[in-house]
């Protein structure tokens, strides 16, 4: 977790994921990012699992998400 001036930031590389295999969850300041990629058969070839604590001072309404063109998954809320 990054501090910038007046929000922290959290940075993932999914690049290996698409979007709709990306779930990000926030609880109690929590985040928590996974993602799965399913091969046509239906097996799993690839995860990623990212768990972390925002600051107390975070404000827990303000947690966002974007995902880059490149596949860098930005989380940032404000304090």
């Amino acid at each position: 977790v990054r501090a910038q001036g007046d929000t922290y930031q959290v940075v993932a590389d999914v690049s290996q994921f698409e979007p709709p295999d990306i779930v990000v969850t926030t609880s109690n300041c929590h985040v928590a990012i996974q993602a799965e990629k399913v091969a046509e058969d239906g097996t799993v070839c690839d995860t990623f699992t990212h768990k972390c604590q925002l600051p107390e001072d975070t404000d827990p309404l303000s947690v966002s998400c974007t995902l880059t063109e490149t596949g860098t998954l930005v989380i940032t809320a404000r304090r």
